[in-house]
């Protein structure tokens, strides 16, 4: 059934759509411009190979598109019409995209760029010819491409530099780039002198490089082949026979490090950091570990390894300089908001850090944290949660030997404490939990860990309201979530990024994976436990959860423009948690919430879904929670004046219980309707870059409340009406 609120949004959602859609994206444009609507390749000859490959040498792009060939920002920019006077024109230009206007002269200069390119790929005399057409004021360029010739490599001969350079050379001719059968390039020449003279540096060859190499193919003696013959010289590329100096395998000599003399410091932590031994063969990949570890005990604002060699003796001292950072400080977070309920939440924290406790690279973490809600128009609306928590990082991973870890990241050892008081109408609740494990990361930081095998909390609940325990008492899923419990468990948690910058300037994606188990060991001891009275097994007289949590996200950010100062961003989550064995239910604070700050941006915290279900009137303060979540957000940001920013952005998105509960099935996920289940919201923020540091001002308005019943939709009248909207402040970006 289609509720006449529904009926009534398509129409306006399709008038909005065609007037982007049918808007000039030529407008703007002075007499005599035209736009560059598209650049295109077509190989002629060959139908196996990629234009790709050719399309980052064009050397004027057109705007880009962001789906089936359409950027509504080309036509939101175009509203603003020749004059940009004005508050709206300038609005339209600030959140729009400029076209791209063409330029004849760069077509040229793109058909020698491919030649070039082409000719490096090993692709000889190839022919480029453009053919550009023009639409109206639109402009399509198409750059035709006949592939030239190739040769496949014959024979393969070495004229290397005698003795004990030679040994090590041949000892890895087995890995070459190229081999008899593959096609001549001076890519993958290129390739195979930065991985042999690599090669030759880890060996003891300090100071060779790709320099020393050349080649010459003979191309005449056989039709199509090339024989090919690999020198190295005793003198680089840009030198004459006269610079020739013999090689020599160098060993490490002294080893020292020095740094700030305020700066005090475990000297037996430093050597374990250190991998260069003096009197073994130079490695460079030694060099390379050592710099990599000091620089991730994040204690030093640079590390410098200035190598130095002896070349009468063959030896090279290493000298390490190490400058001090800041060594300790404090971190302040906000996040606030407010609904049109006149509902308020504020949620302050303060971090203080010590990245040298104990003298020893010890990173100490303390964190005291507040979360408050309330409505200044009714008293009995009020909660409070208070909270602190410490951890200790070791560089180093206790019960490990550190010989296991060679590379040039060791996982750190992490123990954490934390203890939560939370007061609200229906409840008191006091919560105190431990953790011990290790993190890390590799491939520079683009892939990092946290593995927990010791997770342990207590939960205590005091001074229950009458009406709130009787719903408990006559409420299976909602007793097991809100009780006493102790969790006992594990966790993992997988993240990778393409970029691993703090706050990324360029495009990037990444993935995060989490798994929580608990109880799963305690449960083995199970008959040896009490029961309560719902039959529960307890341990210290308190029941223990037992449960699976995993959850899925993946997000990508799409830089825009010449001047990288636009983006999309887009976030895809999910997650499911069960109970099973001595649960019930998930425990309250493993449940899914959506709205927020950082999600569904038309509510705030925990208070919408499960699924179509009203809000539970158990709960003075809205608590919504569920099994399974999934959320997908997407932001365009744009740049408005000096260092702020606008975003525009909506979020699709809510929770659900796996079962239904007894008050209402409305709340079940089912993969037949979820969909219809699925609440949105729009809205726009401000955002204020301060280069270290990101302030967030965000309004979301509800287009779609599945609670609602019939009335779900909300009219663009009803944006900004009672129930419909809220503001959140926080810091960073919301994904």
């Amino acid at each position: 059934m289609v509720s006449k609120k529904s009926s009534a949004i398509f129409p306006v959602l399709v008038i909005a759509f065609a007037l982007v859609c049918s808007c000039s994206t030529t407008r703007v444009l002075e007499d005599g411009q035209y736009r560059l609507a598209k650049n295109s390749v077509e190989v002629t000859n060959d139908k196996k190979f990629n234009p790709k490959e050719i399309e980052k040498y064009i050397q004027q792009k057109s705007n880009s598109y962001i789906l089936f060939g359409w950027n509504p920002f080309l036509n939101i920019y175009n509203w603003s019409g020749k004059n940009s006077d004005g508050f709206a024109s300038n609005l339209f230009r600030k959140i729009g995209e400029a076209p791209v206007v063409y330029n004849p002269s760069q077509v040229e200069a793109s058909i020698e760029n491919i030649k070039r390119h082409l000719e490096y790929l090993g692709y000889y005399n190839s022919q480029v010819d453009s053919d550009v057409k023009v639409n109206r004021r639109n402009v399509d360029v198409t750059y035709n491409v006949t592939l030239g010739k190739r040769y496949k490599i014959d024979e393969i001969t070495f004229s290397i530099p005698e003795g004990e350079f030679s040994k090590d050379f041949f000892a890895d001719t087995a890995n070459l780039s190229f081999k008899k059968g593959d096609y001549l390039s001076e890519s993958v020449l290129e390739q195979e002198t930065e991985r042999s003279a690599a090669w030759m540096r880890r060996n003891g060859w300090f100071g060779f490089t790709k320099n020393y190499y050349s080649f010459e193919a003979d191309t005449l003696e056989r039709r199509d082949t090339a024989n090919l013959l690999m020198m190295i010289k005793e003198y680089t590329r840009n030198q004459s026979p006269d610079n020739a100096r013999p090689f020599h395998k160098y060993t490490f000599g002294h080893v020292d490090m020095t740094w700030d003399r305020d700066l005090v410091f475990n000297r037996r932590v430093l050597r374990n950091m250190n991998t260069i031994v003096p009197g073994e063969i130079y490695d460079e990949e030694e060099v390379n570990t050592t710099y990599s570890r000091l620089s991730a005990l994040k204690l030093f604002n640079s590390v410098n390894v200035s190598l130095n060699p002896r070349d009468s003796l063959d030896i090279v001292d290493c000298n390490i300089s190490l400058t001090r950072s800041r060594m300790q400080g404090f971190k302040v977070n906000l996040e606030g908001s407010t609904n049109s309920n006149g509902l308020v939440g504020v949620s302050p924290q303060l971090s203080y850090f010590h990245k040298n406790i104990f003298h020893g690279g010890q990173w100490l973490n303390l964190s005291f944290l507040g979360n408050f809600q309330f409505k200044s128009s009714d008293r009995r609306v009020r909660s409070e949660e208070f909270g602190v928590s410490g951890s200790i990082s070791f560089p180093k991973t206790l019960g490990l030997p550190n010989t296991l870890f060679t590379g040039p990241n060791i996982p750190r050892t992490e123990v954490s404490a934390s203890f939560t008081y939370q007061n609200r109408p229906e409840y008191t609740r006091n919560m105190i939990s431990t953790s011990f494990g290790y993190t890390g990361s590799f491939s520079r930081n683009r892939f990092s860990y946290q593995f927990f095998p010791v997770q342990a909390k207590i939960v205590r609940l005091d001074h229950l309201d009458p009406a709130f325990y009787n719903t408990l008492a006559g409420n299976p899923f909602m007793r097991d979530a809100y009780q006493n419990h102790f969790d006992l468990g594990s966790s993992v948690m997988l993240y990778y990024t393409s970029c691993p910058d703090l706050i990324p300037r360029v495009s990037y994606q990444y993935v995060r994976f989490q798994l929580d188990a608990s109880g799963n060991v305690l449960s083995l001891f199970n008959k040896s436990m009490k029961r309560d009275q719902y039959g529960s097994r307890m341990i210290w007289g308190t029941p223990y959860s037992q449960y699976l949590r995993s959850e899925v996200t993946y997000g990508k950010t799409a830089v825009l423009g010449k001047n990288g100062n636009r983006a999309i961003a887009l976030r895809v989550l999910g997650g499911i948690g069960h109970a099973y064995g001595n649960s019930v239910t998930m425990p309250f604070e493993k449940q899914f919430y959506s709205g927020g700050a950082n999600s569904m941006r038309g509510w705030q915290a925990r208070t919408l879904g499960p699924g179509r279900a009203s809000t539970d009137t158990s709960f003075v303060i809205p608590s919504q929670t569920g099994d399974v979540k999934l959320e997908v957000n997407l932001e365009y940001r744009f740049p408005l004046f000096w260092k702020l920013y606008g975003a525009l952005f909506t979020d699709i998105g809510n929770v659900w219980t796996l079962k239904a509960t007894e008050d209402s099935k409305d709340s079940q996920f089912r993969f037949d309707d979820f969909q219809n289940s699925m609440a949105s919201d729009i809205g726009f923020g401000i955002r204020m870059d301060l280069n270290f540091l990101i302030l967030r001002l965000d309004l979301g308005m509800k287009t779609y409340d599945p609670s609602k019943g019939e009335n779900a939709y909300y009219d663009v009248s009803e944006w900004l009406s009672k129930d419909s909207y809220a503001i959140h402040f926080g810091v960073g970006y919301p994904f």
